[in-house]
């Protein structure tokens, strides 16, 4: 039985904090996993930011609320889970990520928690699990399932590489250079055809 895991932001959705950066005009915060690896480290880079403007979550989800999927991305997943069960591992909060599920049709989605203040600073994350995609596709194929994966970030490396197939999604040139055996698409319907095949191979 397959169960495909995607990241979300750069994948489904646009970067959360690249539109906060452009909305808030600290073009610092465009900083992401696609540029930064460590995420613990870009999380706190990211938390101290905010604390030295004054911006808490209310600022944030009150961009997230004008954001919409990337084009064609619910048709995509629509269709994916007409044959396949789907899981969004992602590495946000689940603060910030609840309205663009409902904008997605309300697909299952494992990510994080932020810790918030009464004043809505965000003060500290709290993480699912350690390397919680790559642990999340271990835990899935210790229950029966064949795993397939995409997503555009070094963070999304791990789970693309452990399971039967895994693809790299609207990725950066650079990433894609360093790993020219990840079959690396750019649109919906060429991972979709991926995904199929994977599943007849």
């Amino acid at each position: 039985m397959y169960i495909t895991c995607l990241d979300m932001e750069g994948v489904l959705v646009p970067e959360i904090w690249i539109a906060f950066a452009e909305a808030s005009g600290i073009p610092e915060l465009r900083r992401t996993t696609r540029d930064e690896p460590d995420y613990d480290k870009l999380m706190r880079w990211r938390i101290g930011i905010l604390k030295e403007h004054g911006l808490g979550l209310k600022e944030i989800q009150e961009t997230i609320s004008g954001i919409e999927p990337l084009p064609g991305a619910r048709e995509f997943l629509d269709e994916l889970r007409s044959f396949s069960e789907v899981i969004i591992i992602s590495d946000t909060f689940t603060q910030f990520a609840k309205p663009l599920m409902v904008k997605l049709g309300l697909p299952t989605l494992f990510c994080n928690e932020l810790v918030v203040g009464e004043n809505g600073e965000i003060t500290d994350f709290r993480m699912r699990i350690e390397n919680s995609k790559l642990s999340t596709v271990r835990a899935l194929q210790s229950i029966g399932f064949e795993t397939i994966a995409s997503g555009d970030s070094y963070n999304d490396l791990a789970m693309i590489r452990a399971g039967k197939a895994g693809f790299l999604f609207r990725s950066t040139p650079q990433i894609i250079a360093d790993n020219p055996d990840i079959p690396a698409f750019e649109e919906f319907g060429d991972l979709l055809a991926a995904i199929r095949g994977a599943m007849k191979d």
